[in-house]
């Protein structure tokens, strides 16, 4: 693990109460592990590592998510996309590939929309000509792909993008 994975995971399960990893189980089902961080933490956790990380280019951003989005944890999926949020002046048309990947990993609409709506949507609409088009292309397909969670993904963004 990566320095920078190393002190999202180690704070995210310092943060973590099992009260709260037992409620987030019995409201979210079994698919993922639960530390029990909460929202705050998860977000003050990746502000700090924005902090301690100054210079994270794009691709230690992107690297970072995959990194934290491999291990089947809740917080640490949710801090993944929090650390893509935060630097999504940072990503590209080609990045979609990679979140569609994370989508169809999500299994719950509590990682897929904010990946959608907080993510993929600005991303999307601060895109322009070629590279506009390719994404829209890409939602396109998302909207007729067999995976409930891409379909759930494409349609939150379509119908927040202004034609």
């Amino acid at each position: 693990m990566s320095d920078a994975g190393d002190f999202v995971d180690r704070t995210l399960q310092y943060e973590a109460t099992w009260e709260r990893a037992a409620d987030a189980q019995a409201r979210l089902g079994n698919e993922l592990i639960f530390y029990g961080a909460s929202v705050g933490a998860v977000r003050g956790t990746i502000r700090d590592l924005a902090r301690r990380y100054k210079n994270m280019t794009h691709d230690d951003v992107t690297t970072l998510s995959s990194e934290l989005w491999s291990v089947p944890v809740f917080e640490r999926r949710l801090a993944a996309i929090v650390l893509l949020q935060s630097n999504v002046n940072r990503l590209d048309n080609t990045d979609l590939t990679r979140i569609e990947g994370f989508l169809r990993g999500a299994v719950l609409r509590e990682l897929v929309d904010p990946l959608a709506i907080d993510v993929v949507l600005p991303l999307v609409q601060a895109l322009s000509g070629v590279n506009r088009a390719r994404a829209q292309a890409t939602l396109h397909r998302w909207a007729r792909d067999g995976d409930p969670w891409l379909r759930r993904a494409a349609d939150g963004v379509s119908a927040r993008i202004a034609p």
